[in-house]
């Protein structure tokens, strides 16, 4: 009987390491042939995320009559990147997913930053104007 529960608890713990909670099935679409686990969900938020943050762009551009690319669409470029690295670099492991990833997360993030930094010095120079 101890051997039998013993068995029954290295089986259980065994399988439950083999299948970390990030790569089990939250569900399964029979139909599709589709598994869906957590890191799939956050793939496809950064694919969203990515993808949709051209209609900011083109909302933007359509509201000023000029091309312009409005700090939305900065933010989302970078919580989509962080989203598809996180799932390349630990839920599926793809060094391709990862390199095609990091260069635009590098460029997303560089690009927030100077849009921050180029409205900041826009307000300290119209303060200073106001001053005067």
């Amino acid at each position: 009987m101890i051997d039998c529960l013993l068995f029954l608890a290295a089986t259980t713990e065994s399988a439950a390491q083999s299948t970390p909670f990030m790569h089990g099935p939250l569900f399964t679409l029979e139909s599709l042939g589709l598994v869906v686990t957590p890191w799939k969900l956050i793939g496809y938020v950064g694919v969203s995320m990515f993808g949709t943050r051209w209609f900011v762009q083109a909302y933007a551009t359509h509201k000023a009559k000029r091309v312009t690319m409005p700090r939305l669409f900065w933010y989302m470029s970078c919580l989509g990147s962080i989203c598809l690295l996180s799932y390349f670099i630990w839920g599926k492991n793809d060094s391709v997913g990862i390199l095609s990833n990091l260069f635009p997360a590098t460029v997303a993030f560089y690009n927030l930053i100077t849009d921050i930094r180029h409205t900041k010095k826009q307000a300290a120079a119209s303060e200073e104007k106001s001053a005067e």
